[in-house]
């Protein structure tokens, strides 16, 4: 069975022909999540983009380090955490306080954060395209987050850990959690729509129109089947995930 109504935080597609297949309405409405515009307004593409002024975006400098890239790598991590912690104590998760990665990890079986495949449309070599959740299918921890640990913990003895790739990872990260909950909803323009152009072979641009998402495949068991029109009316018209 479809889903009949859409889960708080959740973007998934529509099942294919169904009536409200292209829209996205409901990501919009106030219940949908707790100022959202707080968590997209805290993505630091500018600082990215400002980044690649002194550090071309290449295969060959996935390895330089610097404060700079110490503390916007931090900064990524800690949105990271955050927007973990909102999906799941707005999906009413029965632990509120000291959240891991543990329970972060609960996500992937609510938003395929594994299978979100991340673009960087300039690039030179073979790196452009990234999945940062990808170690998660097999069980194992994310090596950019543990960077970030280890960083923040010793930083004299680690500090090179929070280098230039670790710190793209983290970004592709924390876009692919923004897109697995509002699409490519950014909440900045007056009617709050984002137009999903520049499809290229499965992506489209992403929150803040410089990154392309490749978003997962869903069965139709777990794909949305509701009409927005119509539900938008009910006194609760959002669904809780079970985590």
């Amino acid at each position: 069975m479809p889903i009949m109504k859409p889960f708080r935080r959740t973007y998934r597609p529509f099942l294919k022909g169904h009536r409200g297949e292209h829209q996205t309405d409901y990501i919009k409405d106030d219940r949908f999540a707790e100022e959202p515009r707080h968590y997209i307004q805290a993505f630091i593409e500018k600082d990215m983009l400002e980044l690649f002024d002194y550090i071309e975006p290449a295969d060959r400098n996935e390895g330089y380090y610097s404060f700079r890239i110490h503390e916007l790598h931090m900064r990524t991590c800690v949105e990271i955490e955050a927007n973990c912690k909102a999906i799941l104590n707005e999906n009413k998760y029965g632990k509120t306080s000291d959240l891991t990665m543990n329970d972060y990890k609960k996500i992937e079986a609510t938003h395929k954060l594994s299978a979100y495949e991340v673009k960087f449309p300039i690039w030179r070599g073979k790196s452009n395209v990234r999945r940062p959740f990808l170690a998660w299918t097999s069980g194992n921890q994310l090596a950019w987050y543990q960077a970030y640990n280890a960083a923040k913990h010793d930083r004299h003895n680690e500090f090179e850990q929070a280098n230039f790739e670790n710190l793209l990872l983290a970004i592709s990260g924390l876009i692919a959690l923004l897109s697995s909950q509002f699409y490519n909803e950014d909440f900045h323009t007056v009617d709050y729509l984002v137009a999903a152009h520049g499809d290229q072979h499965g992506f489209i641009t992403a929150i803040g129109s410089y990154l392309l998402v490749k978003y997962p495949q869903w069965p139709d068991s777990d794909r949305y089947a509701f009409v927005w029109e119509t539900l938008k009316n009910d006194s609760d018209p959002f669904g809780t995930l079970q985590f």
